[in-house]
């Protein structure tokens, strides 16, 4: 894979450009003024909405799309070597680039400002998209979900500042120009790529310590705050010892809210519109590092205030029989348990949960850690494993998770049902009104909810 230079005009061809953040990316570069195309294996809405941008976007693979007029290929991570545009650029000459590669260049343009962590990333970064442009500096940004505000996760406007969400899962956030830094968490994960846990932690340190403008990181989380005090980062949290330190936190089913206490002085109260401590957390991650980039208190905190969520973060499903149903992208322990969390906040009758595991290797290595990331659901179903390209494990299924819960409290109602079907059955005859159902996972969990809505009403019909 070739360095990527984007100071000129190009033709650009993006090989799985229906993917979040190949077509973030895809829009980004047309913004830019580069004539760009694209193919993918099957129509989407990320391919509808860059073709009504102008972008020339095709459905399957066909080495004719790459033609001797296409200065660049930008494939993403899923495509493989022997793909037949892959190999056709390659054959003709034409630079292939990586995801990370393209993701850099465009980085090395701006005043970055990388947005890292385990989990909350994508929250944290549209968080501070919209406190930037509700300060005026018009930024730029790629995230890797859709804000609700703004119908996209992508944008490239006049303004010097540029956010991105810096992904450590192959290391490539270590490539990524910037100025400035925000660390949400530091947990274990993508430990098949470092090898070990100290590993990924020095990685997360030269992230940090190679940044040259402001540092945040979260005091509330043990990795970050370790990583914290060994690069005299800014923190925020409720800890005691944080430098931006959340005060009277509260969270239920309309939002959040706390004040942010600064050198014993109250800036302010900071009022979400989402639920969720985890939520509150990023809304300060994200006024920490407006404040450190130069803006207003007032500002960041009424683009929180409007704040309406991202695609997948506790976004609500719609309701069915007094029934209301909400989906979540959280996939690891700690992010399961804060995404249940928020749901027992909400004060809803009963918290009837569907969890997707997502891939074999994950599951074979964190299936423990669940055990008590579902305190507080009333009913767990767990599906059989989102496999995300992985071939499976012998010994490996959604069934060791189910178990881990049912060990650590034998009075938890937990039922593990592998099969789609026997899941709707299962939610149909389950609910009732008043119940919050809770879909989370990152796999194809989210096509659930229409689908039980559908059955319960043909079922009362």
């Amino acid at each position: 894979m070739s360095t990527v230079d984007l100071s000129g005009r190009q033709r650009i061809h993006v090989v799985g450009i229906g993917g979040a953040g190949m077509s973030a990316i895809a829009d980004v570069l047309a913004a830019m003024g580069h004539e760009v195309s694209g193919s993918d294996l099957r129509t989407s809405a990320p391919l509808e909405r860059l073709a009504a941008a102008g972008v020339a976007v095709h459905v399957g693979h066909d080495a004719a799309y790459v033609g001797p007029d296409v200065d660049l290929v930008a494939i993403s991570t899923a495509i493989p070597a022997d793909n037949v545009e892959v190999v056709a650029a390659e054959a003709q000459g034409i630079t292939v680039a990586r995801r990370a590669g393209v993701l850099a260049a465009i980085a090395g343009l701006r005043s970055t400002v990388a947005v890292a962590g385990t989990h909350g990333k994508t929250t944290t970064s549209s968080m501070l998209a919209l406190v930037l442009i509700a300060a005026g500096v018009r930024p730029s940004f790629i995230i890797g979900g859709d804000v609700n505000e703004i119908g996209t996760g992508s944008a490239w406007d006049e303004g010097d500042l540029f956010v991105v969400e810096a992904d450590e899962s192959d290391g490539t956030f270590l490539e990524l120009a910037r100025h400035a830094a925000v660390i949400t968490n530091v947990e274990p994960d993508h430990l098949e790529h470092y090898g070990s846990w100290s590993a990924l932690q020095e990685a997360f340190v030269r992230f940090a310590s190679e940044t040259p403008g402001p540092v945040v990181m979260c005091a509330d989380d043990d990795g970050a705050a370790t990583l914290a005090r060994r690069v005299g980062a800014t923190t925020y949290g409720t800890a005691e010892d944080a430098t931006y330190r959340m005060v009277g936190l509260t969270s239920g089913r309309d939002g959040s809210s706390f004040a942010l206490v600064h050198d014993g002085v109250e800036l302010g109260t900071i009022v979400l519109p989402v639920a969720g401590a985890h939520n509150a957390r990023n809304a300060a991650a994200a006024a920490v590092t407006g404040l450190a980039l130069g803006v207003p208190f007032a500002d960041a905190a009424a683009a929180l205030a409007r704040f309406g969520g991202v695609a997948r973060r506790f976004e609500h499903r719609g309701e069915a029989g007094g029934v209301t149903f909400v989906d979540d992208y959280a996939h690891l322990p700690t992010e399961v348990a804060a995404a249940v969390a928020a749901a027992v906040d909400g004060g809803w009758g009963r918290v009837v949960c569907v969890f997707q595991p997502h891939r074999y290797s994950r599951t074979a290595a964190l299936w423990q850690d669940f055990a008590a990331s579902f305190r507080g659901a009333d009913v767990l179903v767990v599906t059989d494993i989102y496999a995300s390209g992985e071939a499976p494990r012998p010994g490996v299924t959604g069934e060791l998770i189910a178990r881990a819960v049912g060990d650590a409290d034998p009075a938890q109602v937990v039922r593990y049902l592998p099969r789609r079907a026997d899941v709707v059955s299962f939610l149909v005859d389950e609910l009732r009104p008043g119940d919050l159902c809770l879909t989370l996972g990152a796999g194809d969990l989210t096509t659930l909810p229409p689908v039980v809505q559908d059955a319960r009403r043909e079922g009362t019909s």
